[in-house]
């Protein structure tokens, strides 16, 4: 089970891989918009790619695909989807390591899991939310179709504040193909 685009392959976790997820997610300014506080510990790493072992992508539930950057067949961040019970809509989001934004990796990678939900398994509706503060992922989000559908004021209490929520949501029918 992989996805591949020009630069990248999107797999399954491995056990390999907890180092490399542990260090990424520990970045203070990774974790600053994320739902988990920072260290993200190695233990934390192992029962995460654990809890991924048994899951699939095709069934309802959260699935989290590696990104792996090809040529360097490094460990570069993580898309995690979760299909609901009617197969129908899915909820996205993603993380990439420091060092390795602003070079379009994220915004391939969000590209290559669209296509499989829509084109593959027939999911009719994704949805994604982030961290109003979070421009760089309401800009991705926007630039692989999503729009924007609203705002949830003072919403989420995360780290001992309470934040915004931006709302997205992309249509199978509102999908713009990806140039390639």
């Amino acid at each position: 089970m992989l996805l591949t685009t020009d630069r990248l392959v999107l797999r399954r976790l491995r056990a390999a891989d907890a180092p490399v997820l542990s260090a990424y997610r520990s970045d203070e300014d990774t974790a600053r918009y994320q739902s988990w506080e920072p260290p993200f510990t190695l233990a934390r790493a192992e029962e995460l790619i654990a809890q991924m072992a048994g899951a699939d992508p095709d069934r309802p539930g959260w699935f989290q695909w590696a990104i792996e950057l090809a040529s360097e067949r490094a460990l570069i961040g993580d898309v995690g989807v979760g299909l609901h019970d009617n197969r129908q809509q899915a909820d996205l989001g993603f993380t990439l390591a420091p060092g390795r934004r602003g070079r379009g990796y994220a915004t391939e990678a969000v590209r290559a899991v669209l296509d499989r939900l829509f084109d593959v398994q027939g999911v009719r509706r994704v949805s994604a939310e982030c961290d109003a503060r979070n421009l760089a992922s309401a800009r991705l989000l926007e630039r692989v179709g999503f729009t924007r559908e609203g705002l949830r004021r003072a919403h989420t209490l995360a780290k001992g504040e309470w934040t915004d929520d931006l709302l997205f949501g992309l249509l199978r029918e509102d999908r713009r193909p990806a140039a390639r």
